[in-house]
């Protein structure tokens, strides 16, 4: 009914957070700082991954539910919010199913990034050892 709200949040909290790294990127790169981990790949594209990730399964989540009548253009949106039974159940699915949801994405896209680390490392390693 509205398990797409839990993912919809967590995509709204971390694109306010990858605009804040993407400034401070910005800021390190413009006073010449030299990247301390240079076998990595930048956190705000990281975050954009997981981002778009969030923002692609929300809008989907959405459209499945606009599909099926559970969420209509006039308000209160949800059609779960006329009836307390239903709100419960509509609670309660957000808590499982939502919450399921979002932790699998992040979980997959930790796994992501701990791969592409591991990517980037193994071509700079190799890059300077064809370079000696």
């Amino acid at each position: 009914m509205a398990c797409f709200i839990v993912p919809t949040a967590e995509a709204v909290i971390v694109t306010a957070v990858k605009k804040i790294e993407r400034k401070k990127e910005a800021a390190g790169a413009q006073s010449h700082e030299v990247q301390a981990h240079e076998d990595r790949v930048p956190l705000a594209r990281k975050l954009t991954w997981l981002a778009n990730m969030l923002w692609g399964g929300a809008v989907l989540l959405a459209f499945e539910h606009i599909w099926h009548g559970e969420v209509t253009l006039w308000f209160p949106f949800l059609t779960a919010m006329n009836d307390a039974e239903e709100m419960a159940t509509m609670l309660h699915e957000m808590a499982t199913v939502g919450v399921s949801m979002a932790v699998l994405i992040s979980i997959v896209w930790i796994g992501m990034c701990i791969a592409a680390d591991a990517i980037v490392r193994r071509h700079s390693s190799e890059t300077a050892e064809s370079t000696r």
